[in-house]
């Protein structure tokens, strides 16, 4: 696969692997833009952490909206359009769901998800550390 040809790569693995660290270093090297997740930005993030039953369905929402947003302008074909490289697999944000909340919690954010989804790109590669 030539690395070059790809249009929008992204970078996952566990927290602290060094996604983001990947992340901006692949767009240097191929003068591609970097997406990267911004946690800051989610404004129930610090009560997730404080109280994380309460808050575990607005927190999850929140990145989901977010990383929606983020993606879904790739969708768009541009050919003078930049690569890009992201430091979030949106695939994986269910996984996180799945593990902070509740059974009928999950069953909303899924349909969420699954609105939301086929409105994004898949990413034409993928690095896992």
């Amino acid at each position: 696969m030539d690395l070059e040809k790809c249009r929008y790569v992204v970078v996952e693995g566990p927290i602290g692997a060094g996604k983001t660290s990947l992340a901006r270093a692949l767009a240097d090297y191929l003068d591609a833009d970097a997406l990267l997740e911004a946690p800051e930005a989610n404004p129930f993030l610090a009560r997730f952490y404080a109280d994380m039953p309460r808050f575990a369905l607005p927190t999850q929402l929140n990145f989901l909206f977010q990383r929606v947003d983020q993606v879904r302008g790739l969708n768009q074909l541009d050919l003078f359009r930049r690569a890009t490289v992201a430091d979030f697999l949106l695939d994986k944000d269910p996984l996180f769901a799945r593990l902070n909340l509740s059974d009928d919690e999950f069953v909303l954010y899924d349909k969420m998800y699954t609105h939301l989804k086929p409105q994004t790109p898949s990413p034409d590669l993928v690095v896992y550390l």
